[in-house]
């Protein structure tokens, strides 16, 4: 089968740094390969991914009408080039549209917010040959209200990139692991740390202008280097290893309605358990009281600290290894496209 698979362009496939549909894209087009498939892929010209043929975007602006314009030619003429079987979008449903009335099966995937008249005007115009999917039920449910046909696959990861740790010590860190922004809750993280009397680091990119930076400044900046909370900037693949791994839990109490939550998924992969808020997508992947805690305060998430130890670092791993794999993630999309398949 012939598959051509796009991302955005704002981040190379796959990401140096954060960047989490990028290496759903990039674990995606390797494992298809892997399978004798073979895979195209639209995205940021100086991506790395070991794809069968790589169509870069000409523009990198993700606002305009002219580079949407630009991008959207750019994909026709890549679908052109690449003949595909099948078309996987995880980009803009924008680029989409000049193939929408064509008769090659084309698959939309979600990893964000959706829904709105774009959604239903798409699913018209293609006469029956684009459907959608969505990293979570949550994220499908709101598509469905628009239009159109709409599959559930979760986000996944690959367990052999995150290392299994059966136990930690009784002083091991907390850990915040994500873009250092309001909606992430890192400011309810450190709340709880310091009520729990535990180290916490933080682990992600700092915001660099607007009212984020405010919020970084205000609330979370003076914190540093108090009371055992630390900084340690963007990480990569093998410190994200490594700092999950060694981490008591992870805390990462989202004031938003979160479409997966990869970060949640690769906790639960190395052994560790996740205590966050129950938003959006986080009821699919935690399940209260074996794999973490929901909490809806620092005092709650203070006591759900005190009950880490109840919880088995095994059942975790065994959590992610059942739901949340390539393999199996991927013979969903497989069976996926051959559905769709002309």
């Amino acid at each position: 089968m012939r598959i051509l698979l796009s991302a955005d362009p704002a981040i190379a496939v796959p990401p140096t740094g954060y960047g989490g549909i990028e290496r759903i894209v990039d674990a995606l087009a390797r494992g298809l390969r892997a399978r004798g498939h073979e895979v195209g892929l639209v995205a940021r010209p100086d991506s790395t991914c070991p794809a069968d043929a790589l169509f870069g975007w000409p523009s990198l602006e993700l606002s305009g009408l002219g580079p949407l314009a630009r991008n959207a030619a750019a994909f026709r003429t890549a679908a052109r080039a690449f003949r595909p079987d099948v078309i996987h979008s995880f980009s803009r449903l924008a680029y989409l549209a000049p193939l929408l009335p064509s008769r090659v099966p084309k698959l939309m995937s979600y990893q964000r917010h959706t829904g709105g008249r774009q959604v239903t005007w798409a699913a018209r115009l293609s006469r029956g040959t684009l459907q959608f999917s969505g990293c979570s039920e949550f994220i499908c449910a709101m598509g469905r209200r628009a239009g159109g046909t709409w599959t559930a696959i979760p986000n996944f990861v690959e367990l052999e990139k995150l290392t299994f740790v059966a136990q930690v010590p009784a002083d091991a860190p907390l850990l915040f692991l994500s873009r250092i922004e309001s909606i992430k809750g890192p400011e309810l993280a450190i709340a709880i740390a310091k009520g729990a009397g535990r180290r916490l680091l933080l682990a992600g990119n700092r915001p660099e202008r607007g009212p984020e930076l405010e919020f970084w400044k205000s609330r979370i900046e003076p914190e540093l280097g108090h009371n055992g909370i630390e900084w340690v900037g963007e990480v990569g693949d093998a410190a994200k290893n490594e700092l999950l791994g060694r981490a008591a839990a992870l805390v990462v109490p989202i004031q938003w309605d979160e479409p997966f939550g990869i970060v949640f998924a690769e906790a639960l992969a190395t052994g560790t358990p996740v205590i966050t808020c129950r938003r959006g997508a986080t009821p699919e992947i935690i399940d209260p009281g074996t794999t973490g805690f929901f909490v809806t305060s620092a005092a709650e998430g203070v006591a759900a600290v005190g009950r880490l130890p109840t919880l088995s670092r095994a059942a975790c791993r065994a959590a992610a290894e059942a739901r949340f794999t390539r393999d199996a993630c991927l013979e969903r999309y497989l069976k996926l496209y051959r559905a769709l398949g002309p």
